[in-house]
């Protein structure tokens, strides 16, 4: 049995309710459902709140709220695995434990079902691996980054700030969509970002934290334009 956990918060202050804003044209916890839905790999999708706003949103989209997420796992500093965590161990008393779990934010509109399919397929092929979660390329060589120091810049790295950018090693950060595991892997406290997990790298035009309101207007143009790249794909290969 596969679970998809999708951890919705109600207490967002940069963006009030955040979670369930319209995104170009409807809540943004909505894309997050229905891409779980449509890559058919859960028996159960359920979002986990503390906010009755929300799970009214997520049934009407379809998605369960079996229970309301406890005060001790919904304030500001609480992470995303012991959030997952709770959920598995409710399922397995309630229900069964389930093979994998899939931690899916509420704030990912441009979640595509192929990637999902792809971190279950390598998760699931592998036996030395608990993890696999999205991540991308950073767009510029991290090793070059400038800190401000006084009233002027030093190189964070110095050692690297004269290299050409083909001769540093590319860096990779968490795409903040998904992150599959087996439930022994949330269980047992091993860790997300090491040895244990598989990266799953997507285009960089499909990664866009929304943490602020300018982070929401760059979503949403990049969303438009995503969705108008796809409709002349589609008119290209039916000419």
């Amino acid at each position: 049995m596969n679970l998809a956990v999708i951890p919705a918060r109600g207490g967002s202050k940069r963006i009030p309710h955040k979670n369930i804003k319209k995104f170009a044209g409807k809540p943004l916890i909505a894309y997050s459902i229905e891409a779980a839905q449509q890559c058919g790999l859960f028996e159960h999708i359920w979002v986990s709140t503390d906010d009755e706003q929300i799970a009214e949103v997520a049934l009407r989209y379809g998605a369960q709220v079996p229970f309301m997420r406890p005060a001790e796992l919904s304030d500001d500093f609480i992470g995303t695995t012991p959030v997952i965590r709770h959920a598995i161990e409710y399922c397995r008393e309630h229900f069964s434990l389930p093979d994998y779990c899939c931690g899916i934010y509420a704030t990912a509109p441009f979640l595509q079902v192929e990637y999902l399919q792809q971190g279950f397929d390598k998760l699931s092929q592998t036996r030395d691996k608990f993890f696999a979660f999205s991540c991308t390329t950073f767009t510029f060589p991290v090793q070059r980054a400038l800190i401000q120091q006084g009233s002027g810049v030093t190189p964070m790295y110095p050692e690297f700030i004269a290299k050409r950018s083909q001769d540093l090693a590319e860096a990779y950060h968490d795409a903040g969509q998904f992150y599959w595991g087996r439930s022994e892997g949330f269980l047992s406290h091993k860790t997300m970002f090491s040895e244990d997990a598989i990266p799953i790298v997507l285009p960089r035009y499909l990664v866009q934290d929304i943490d602020t309101p300018e982070d929401w207007q760059r979503a949403e143009l990049m969303y438009q334009a995503f969705i108008q790249f796809k409709a002349n794909k589609v008119s290209s290969s039916n000419e």
